[in-house]
């Protein structure tokens, strides 16, 4: 049965994937053997826990978790056969404890979700120091399989068509042309067409970006540096969103995120003017959380994870770190109020992962797609590439 979640009027203002935690909830009892049970799980704030923990444990101030097992009473109450209990858990303090450990909020609360119907199962580490190891041990691998991906895949797909206009550019034409290549994305199902339009104009021209505008019928978001003549072009362009990125003359792709921190005056200012202009900007930034405060702090609506450095790692080891980095990062993100998206680098055997995170709203992918084109036509390439992020 599924759990019952309960939430506080007094945390509605927190940004809360509720949908998630309650399909952890419900993974959890079946992980536990305990499917046909009933539980339910409270989201409280602190003053409302300090009540409960005060009432039942004669403790001042609140606690993270209580769990109150179903027990039958001398009175002649008898518990239901599958009434396992109830698990309380303050939001406020969840959040304090996320913030010290330099994890998210849903990271934190996930874990004390366990920990409290660990409680309800029959788990006591306050039985015997065995015990407690066996009871941290469960959580761990309760924790690890809790974060699997989202039953249900949402990830909007966006193609970037830079690598078409590459081509072109390789022989100074005017094919194959990318606004082309762009409405046959969209006509296989693209949600999104992704552009970088360069100060040197090694691929996407000017030309390009005006046809774009006239012709994308789903969204389309410029890539751009935070230059003075890109800006201008941007704010008479008009697109639908904009994401600044780092751009070095020497390099052949994107290599690293945006420093916000570095640069978060000069950011703030464009972003005050698409703001004004009603453009939505996303910064692309490494998974890091520093950069992502500095981005809610410069009030950028997105930002796009950088997914490079899991896209290259040599072992699984590495790769499976990088993962958690992005993970937490996109938590984070999601938490302090921004929509978050991610790319660079990924491609048709990494994306499921990276698809499945349940906060990511957007995946930018270019170069594999492009790839896969000259094989099997961008129609099919692209067809292909849904399949991947879909189907989870």
């Amino acid at each position: 049965m599924p759990v019952h979640c309960t939430w506080s009027p007094k945390i509605a203002s927190l940004p809360l994937n509720r949908k998630l935690l309650g399909q952890r909830c419900d993974m959890l009892l079946h992980l536990l053997g305990l499917a046909r049970a009933e539980v339910s799980v409270v989201f409280l704030d602190d003053a409302e826990m300090a009540a409960y923990n005060e009432k039942y444990r004669k403790q001042q101030g609140p606690t993270n978790v209580l769990s109150f097992p179903a027990v039958s009473h001398d009175d002649g109450f008898v518990v239901p056969e599958n009434e396992l209990g109830d698990v309380l858990i303050s939001v406020d303090t969840a959040r304090r404890e996320a913030v010290g450990q330099n994890t998210s909020l849903h990271h934190r609360l996930t874990e004390l979700i366990i920990h409290g119907m660990l409680h309800l199962a029959g788990y006591d580490h306050e039985r015997s120091e065995a015990e407690a190891m066996r009871m941290w041990k469960e959580e761990n691998l309760l924790l690890q399989k809790l974060q699997q991906p989202r039953s249900v895949a949402m990830p909007y797909l966006a193609i970037n068509v830079d690598h078409v206009a590459t081509i072109r550019q390789a022989r100074g034409g005017s094919e194959p042309d990318p606004v082309l290549a762009a409405s046959l994305c969209e006509l296989a199902g693209a949600d999104g067409i992704v552009v970088h339009l360069r100060e040197d104009r090694r691929h996407i021209q000017d030309r390009d970006v005006l046809l774009l505008r006239q012709t994308v019928k789903t969204r389309l978001n410029l890539e751009m540096a935070n230059v003075p003549e890109i800006v201008d072009i941007a704010l008479e362009v008009m697109p639908d969103m904009i994401t600044l990125v780092p751009e070095k003359r020497k390099e052949l792709t994107t290599e690293g995120g945006l420093d916000v921190l570095a640069n978060a005056k000069k950011v703030g200012k464009t972003i005050a003017k698409m703001r004004k202009a009603g453009i939505p900007v996303s910064l692309f930034i490494d998974p890091d959380a520093a950069q992502v405060q500095a981005a809610l702090d410069v009030s950028a609506t997105f930002v796009e994870l950088h997914t490079g450095r899991y896209c290259e790692a040599r072992t699984m080891e590495e790769q499976d770190r990088e993962f958690r980095l992005i993970e937490q990062t996109a938590e984070l993100a999601y938490e302090s109020g921004l929509r978050v998206n991610a790319g660079h680098g990924l491609d048709y055997r990494n994306v499921h992962p990276i698809a499945a995170l349940p906060f990511i709203e957007e995946l930018s992918i270019g170069h594999a797609v492009i790839s896969r084109a000259v094989l099997v036509g961008l129609e099919n390439a692209v067809r292909e590439m849904l399949a991947a992020v879909r189907t989870i």
